[in-house]
């Protein structure tokens, strides 16, 4: 049954905070924002003072509502098919303000650890010693907080558009996330370096890869499936398109009872080898299996190059797709937009 705060009219922004307050956020906005440090520095360069945090399920509440009302706004009309361009946007400014304070967190750690290495027992070091180190808590306890909304926002977006919500640039990796989209260059360096464990994804690695044109999605999600059954604990390595066959692996993996994490391999550098020299590296990996749809001569290379690796294979060609009958202003981002003669590189599924 309703609470009396719940059915009443909210009338003024104290009844919605009152209302708010007796809710309850689910876990992560719970930490995020349910015990705030007590005393914390807005901006640099500020005094140390006790500012509130908003409460955990308003911050749930609000950031989910800003996508949910924009697909609301927008279905059924004209402007049905920008909704997700909209909506992404949104969730890509929550993260594009995460990356830049993490960024403001790693150079402050820097400094304190500067700082720690050539001690100063005069006053004044203290005193600057104990600044930054707030400052660098405080900053910390801003990021959590954004990187929250901006998972609940991202998984707003995927129930809304039936897609993964992914960033333009970077990864998007953080504590709270169950399911994260990683930058190829921070997988490999975090790899090598081993210093971050949300960058650094365990398991066997599965790659996956496919033309920006492909809309048969349900064959490649059984075959994700079948391969996901066999290895539980999988890494999938897409190549980084945004739509296409690489979108429908990234959908596939950031389903609930799915959560495998992404790590995009997207082309990195200029020149004709950059293709093929991103294709070896993907052997290098020693992945246990590959799931491949036919493409372009690079889609190609890339089978030749895994199969002399001896990585087992899951092949599509482009005429194995079931018929498309999705109307053009219901299409997601793996639709396929016109056809290519199938080529003779590829054989049959595995």
């Amino acid at each position: 049954m309703a609470s009396k705060a719940q059915s009443r009219q909210v009338s003024s922004l104290a009844d919605l905070k009152e209302l708010y307050a007796e809710q309850v956020a689910t876990p992560e906005f719970q930490a995020s924002f349910g015990d705030p440090i007590p005393l914390s520095i807005v901006e640099p360069g500020e005094e140390p003072g006790e500012h509130d945090m908003p409460s955990p399920f308003a911050a749930q509440a609000e950031c989910g509502g800003i996508i949910a009302t924009i697909f609301d706004l927008f279905a059924g009309t004209r402007l049905e098919p920008l909704a997700a361009e909209i909506a992404w946007g949104f969730v890509n400014s929550f993260h594009f303000v995460a990356t830049k304070l993490e960024r403001r967190e790693d150079s402050l750690a820097e400094e304190i650890g500067d700082m720690v290495r050539h001690p100063d027992m005069s006053e004044v070091y203290n005193s600057q010693l104990e600044e930054k180190q707030l400052l660098c808590q405080s900053t910390t306890e801003q990021r959590d907080a954004i990187e929250c909304m901006r998972d609940y926002a991202a998984e707003m977006y995927r129930a809304q558009s039936g897609w993964p919500w992914s960033p333009a640039r970077g990864s998007r990796a953080s504590s709270a996330s169950t399911a994260s989209q990683i930058a190829a260059q921070d997988f490999l360096r975090e790899r090598a370096l081993n210093e971050r464990e949300k960058h650094l994804p365990q398991g066997p690695i599965v790659v996956f890869s496919g033309p920006a044109q492909w809309h048969d999605w349900e064959m490649l999600w059984r075959k994700l499936d079948e391969v996901h059954a066999r290895v539980p604990h999988m890494t999938l390595v897409t190549t980084g398109q945004r739509k296409g066959a690489d979108a429908i692996a990234a959908a596939w993996a950031a389903r609930a009872e799915t959560r495998v994490p992404v790590v995009a391999y997207g082309l990195y550098g200029t020149g004709k080898k950059t293709a093929f020299t991103r294709n070896r590296k993907l052997a290098e990996l020693k992945p246990v299996e590959a799931v491949l749809c036919e493409g372009s001569g690079l889609q190609a290379n890339l089978y030749q190059t895994l199969r002399k690796a001896g990585i087992p294979i899951h092949a599509f060609r482009k005429v194995d797709q079931a018929p498309d009958t999705q109307p053009a202003t219901r299409r997601g981002p793996g639709h396929a937009f016109g056809k290519r003669q199938p080529s003779d590189q590829f054989s049959a599924a595995a």
